[in-house]
């Protein structure tokens, strides 16, 4: 017998429905398919479930091949890691087949980029040099990187595309130029925009380091920048892989300008790639730049959070572009 003076409530009188009456968020109609065994790739993706992230890969993927019909641009953000865990010819494919109109990249982008280019390794191990003074005090990598923005100074470009015009000018023997994201972008003329925070990079620490030609190039970068996510209006996509911080600003900056002048911007599409979704990256590359300037109006742009690792998700993703990957029409909700 209870001590409570409270009697569990009754449920006979509870109304019930038929569950055939019932609108549901889930059917079999779009769970995954089993795979016979020597399944070609397009096989693979059409037998993906169509829920949540694979849900939102179709429809991502639908837009970027969208924007690459209509003409509109295709522009990629990549911070260091996605260099460093070999994607580097993923994304120089991509840009021979089309999919990449401009690439921006962070200082620890275009740092491993270098040392790939002209060594043909990258990353050192940080704990080990740091006791000793001598982490981040690579020569090579100190003086050259340096050059590039003394060369942007020189020639009233920016750090990017001095960084190409350099590693392909024949200065440098550069052996692996075949796995350079720089050297690909600049020889195909696809823009490259290097985003600095002065005193993160291991360059800045040297005695080559030139603050007024590191602040000016990559501020003529950021310009340069502007200019490209404003091409985006109307039905281009930004991806970003890989930067938590510094991207996501800079890409907020630029729509924030670009709106200044008058432009909707809208429809866009864009997307962030990561292995952990940070709070800037959803804020200003997946939420605030897609909602609609006009308040109460359902929105035309879209942005999209896929999560999972670099060395997964992008030759996954560039596998099914060059596909041709979603096929069909797309179906539901994007």
């Amino acid at each position: 017998m209870s001590i409570y003076a409270i009697s569990p409530l009754t449920l006979g009188g509870v109304k019930t429905y038929p569950l055939a009456t019932r609108k549901s968020k889930v059917s079999v109609r779009e769970f995954a398919k089993p795979l016979a065994a020597r399944a070609s790739l397009t096989n693979f993706l059409d037998s993906l479930p169509n829920f949540l992230a694979a849900h939102d890969l179709r429809h991502l993927l639908g837009s970027i091949h969208r924007a690459r019909k209509q003409r509109a641009p295709i522009l990629w953000g990549i911070g260091g890691h996605v260099i460093k865990v070999g994607l580097g010819p993923v994304l120089i494919d991509l840009m021979k087949r089309g999919f990449v109109s401009s690439i921006a990249m962070n200082g620890a982008a275009l740092i491993h980029d270098f040392e790939i280019a002209l060594a043909g390794n990258t990353s050192e191990d940080v704990q080990a040099g740091l006791g000793a003074g001598q982490f981040g005090m690579a020569g090579e990598t100190g003086e050259y990187v340096n050059e590039f923005s003394k060369l942007a100074s020189r020639l009233h470009i920016g750090y990017g595309e001095a960084a190409g015009q350099f590693l392909t000018s024949g200065i440098l023997n550069v052996k692996h130029a075949a796995s350079s994201v720089l050297v690909g972008a600049y020889k195909q003329r696809i823009p490259v925009t290097i985003h600095l925070a002065i005193g993160t990079d291991i360059p800045h620490m040297h005695p080559a380091a030139d603050g007024p030609c590191l602040g000016a190039a990559t501020f003529l970068d950021f310009r340069l920048f502007c200019a490209l996510v404003k091409q985006m209006h109307p039905g281009g996509v930004y991806l970003n892989w890989g930067s938590a911080v510094l991207l996501p600003e800079v890409f907020l900056k630029a729509v924030s300008v670009v709106r200044n002048l008058g432009v909707p911007f809208e429809p866009i599409t864009t997307a962030n790639f990561d292995f952990i979704q940070h709070y800037r990256a959803l804020q200003n590359v997946v939420k605030r730049p897609t909602v609609s300037e006009r308040g109460g109006r359902k929105p035309k742009s879209r942005g999209y959070a896929i999560t999972g690792h670099h060395e997964l998700l992008m030759p996954l993703v560039a596998a099914a572009l060059a596909a041709g990957w979603p096929k069909k029409p797309l179906q539901g909700k994007p």
